[in-house]
């Protein structure tokens, strides 16, 4: 194992104990085996699933949440190839095993080996990236160890994995340069997914109850806001003739917000919800499914299949005017996690993306 500098025994972290209960803590920098690398993290950003899983319980503690990190190899295991100490990357925390009935069927996000995590700071492996260093396991080093350009920021870099998911859905709905897109939700995914329909040739339709995220929104191109408080229903319908959107997506986690998606597609129109990631009961109208011809489908997580194309379209976006680090509004040190998840959980008119730099 070769190290990049004396690595510390012990490090700070980001503590999942129980539902919202988070702490900052000092805990043993994970050691790593043969295949397998550590990494020191410059920036980890604050997910809505993790925050779902930090207020729900529905995960067990401890634990060290955070997968949208970037940062530099600090130690490689025997039989490592292609990387080595001080490389920049980021790590995917899920990749699947490529050829269980789900692979095959592209269905990623279900293989079994994808819904192991492959990444961790220590405990139950959760991701870790609030936390200063990552032990990145062998079959992620294979498949989801992605190298960063020199002249890219750690900061850019971080957006890899969710700008991944955006990729997949928005590829999902087959868009067409006709059609009309209603996004809902313009908090950094939801400007993400906007910003990756536009570039189908769509014209796409923005909702969000805060003016200054349009305002962010702008920044990326995205040209047609709905006013705050909108009957976004009826603005769809206005905006094509009557009809509603040949399209919407739904990047707000909020289940009274699906039947009005629905009612905002057109008549065989798509509908895809983006950020509904709990199990539970909504008032759904079959009707609008089976003689409205409507599509209700869904998108988890990242895709292996895009992995490189997601990869490029950041670090050229980055070079060519497509600049997520516009997106991050809060920078927090890892001392300050804490204050980071709360501010994350009840986000604010001036709050977008939220990181973590230890």
């Amino acid at each position: 194992m070769n190290d990049i500098a004396a690595i510390p025994s012990t490090m700070g972290a980001a503590v999942y104990r129980g539902v919202n209960d988070v702490r900052v803590e000092m805990v043993l920098v994970p050691e790593i085996q043969a295949g397998e690398v550590l990494v020191r993290i410059h920036t980890c950003g604050i997910c809505g699933t993790d925050l779902k899983k930090i207020h729900t319980g529905s995960h067990s503690a401890p634990r060290i949440f955070g997968h949208e990190m970037a940062g530099t190899i600090a130690a490689v295991g025997a039989g490592v190839a292609g990387f080595a100490v001080g490389d920049r990357v980021m790590a995917f925390h899920h990749i699947p095993c490529g050829h269980c009935y789900y692979c095959r069927k592209k269905t990623f996000a279900q293989c079994e080996t994808y819904k192991k995590v492959g990444c961790t700071a220590g405990f139950e492996p959760a991701g870790g990236g609030f936390a200063e260093y990552i032990r990145v396991m062998d079959w992620i080093v294979r498949g989801g160890l992605v190298k960063i350009p020199d002249d890219v920021p750690f900061e850019q870099a971080a957006f890899i994995e969710p700008v991944n998911t955006c990729l997949k859905g928005v590829r999902l709905l087959n868009l067409q340069p006709d059609e009309t897109v209603l996004v809902i939700g313009q908090g950094p995914i939801g400007i993400i997914l906007a910003a990756l329909a536009k570039r189908t040739g769509a014209k796409v339709l923005t909702s969000d109850l805060y003016p200054e995220r349009h305002a962010v929104a702008a920044r990326f191109g995205l040209e047609h806001p709905l006013e705050p408080g909108a009957d976004i229903v009826s603005a769809a319908k206005d905006a094509t003739g009557g009809r509603g959107a040949d399209a919407v997506i739904l990047a707000v986690g909020v289940d009274a917000l699906i039947r009005k998606s629905m009612d905002a597609a057109r008549p065989g129109g798509r509908v895809m919800l983006f950020a509904a990631t709990q199990h539970g009961e909504t008032g759904i109208n079959p009707a609008a499914v089976c003689m409205d011809e409507k599509t209700l489908m869904g998108s988890y997580s990242a895709s292996v299949e895009i992995q490189d194309e997601g990869a490029a379209l950041v670090f050229e976006g980055y070079r060519n005017g497509f600049d997520l680090t516009q997106l991050i509004s809060h920078r927090f040190p890892l001392e300050q996690a804490v204050e980071a998840i709360t501010l994350a959980s009840h986000p604010q008119a001036d709050s977008m993306k939220i990181v973590i730099q230890p």
